[in-house]
């Protein structure tokens, strides 16, 4: 199966403590049906100091569930859900079932 949402894309969160954030997706888990969104979802780790970085206590984003995260729609920029299309020249492409868009390329 095609992947719904793909790294670098802009999603929002649909529940949770960070609902109503947007942000874009840093990567994708698809095995686990998770992805890692950029400023969302944070929590704090300890940190041991290394000779690149100072130790302590760091926020760092962890994984979101996909199905609580929707793609943002290209055209409005609000979400939607997404769909798939067969090109003339035979490519599968995502697209906004909202504005009926084409997501990627």
């Amino acid at each position: 199966m095609a992947a719904k949402i793909k790294k670098g894309d802009r999603v929002e969160v649909m529940t949770g403590r960070d609902k109503g954030k947007k942000g874009d997706v840093l990567k994708v888990f698809p095995a686990e049906n998770r992805a890692i969104v950029q400023g969302v979802n944070l929590v704090k780790r300890h940190q041991r100091q290394t000779a690149q970085e100072q130790g302590g206590i760091v926020s760092k984003e962890a994984k979101i569930d996909m199905s609580n995260v929707a793609l943002l729609d290209p055209k409005d920029n609000k979400p939607t859900r997404v769909g798939f299309k067969i090109l003339n020249d035979g490519r599968k492409v995502r697209v906004s079932k909202r504005s009926g868009e084409v997501i990627d390329g």
